[in-house]
């Protein structure tokens, strides 16, 4: 049983066969999805979708993508909409949030506060995070020790061990996806070898980052095609080789770190 701790099942991307995507992924065995909220825009979405389909959960947040545009009363709705589904066995944390600084333009300033903000609502309401830290690890990490943040993911890791043991150190664990599957990637390979097992959790960040066997051949480039969360199990099988350790051994220990990172899982697992 692998868990996709992170997928955007709500993408427009899906619209046109989601039943299909998601009887896919559970057929290969991707029991659980985590579907990310980016918006206030889409909390209602990814609520609904999560419980449309047996094993989904969603999280509540505001990417930092978005932030520049994200308004307090968006913040406003996201601390209502987070305490009215506290009592929702779906609902399993805040995000995706965080920083992002690989774009250029977007209002730095803005996601910091956003990022904060909902920070504050995380240790307010006792939640573990899915984090944002593209370009911006050591930023993140910073805001996650000064909140006390102790549960989570860094979704898409691509740093440094020293960057990756700042959230380990913390009590979070790093997401590899898509990214891994690629033979030239040399530093998040090492980073899934050497890293604790324990600190690692398997993603697809579907529609987006998708495996080295979808990746276009003409271009050998990711975000030609269509990512899904099916995918998991190749992305898990790759692990598996890197580590030379048993797929199964692989699946109980990874559902382990899962529930760690999100610990209300734990009711959608039992």
């Amino acid at each position: 049983m692998w868990i996709d701790t992170h997928c955007h099942l709500d993408a427009t991307e899906f619209d046109a066969d989601r039943d299909v995507v998601v009887a896919s992924a559970q057929a290969a065995g991707v029991r659980h999805i985590v579907i990310p909220a980016v918006a206030a825009w889409n909390f209602e979405r990814v609520r609904h979708l999560a419980h449309q389909y047996a094993g989904c959960v969603y999280t509540l947040g505001i990417h930092p993508m978005l932030a520049p545009q994200a308004t307090d009363a968006d913040l406003v709705t996201l601390r209502r909409e987070i305490a009215a589904s506290l009592d929702d066995p779906k609902f399993v944390g805040v995000g995706e949030i965080g920083l992002d600084y690989f774009i250029p333009g977007l209002d730095a300033e803005r996601q910091m506060a956003v990022y904060v903000a909902q920070l504050k609502l995380a240790r307010e309401f006792d939640l573990p995070v899915l984090l944002h830290v593209r370009k911006s690890q050591d930023q993140v990490a910073a805001q996650v020790r000064k909140f006390g943040i102790h549960a989570g993911i860094a979704h898409a890791f691509n740093g440094s061990p020293e960057q990756a043991y700042r959230f380990i150190d913390q009590g979070l664990k790093l997401g590899f996806g898509g990214n891994m599957t690629f033979s030239r990637a040399n530093r998040i390979r090492r980073l899934a070898v050497e890293l604790p097992l324990e600190a690692l959790v398997l993603e697809t960040d579907a529609p987006d980052i998708a495996p080295a066997w979808l990746a276009d051949d003409q271009f050998g480039e990711q975000g030609k095609v269509r990512n899904v969360p099916g995918e998991v199990l190749g992305i898990a099988n790759v692990l598996a080789q890197l580590r030379d350790v048993a797929p199964a051994q692989l699946a109980m220990q990874l559902r382990e770190n899962s529930v760690a990172a999100l610990p209300r899982l734990a009711s959608i697992l039992a």
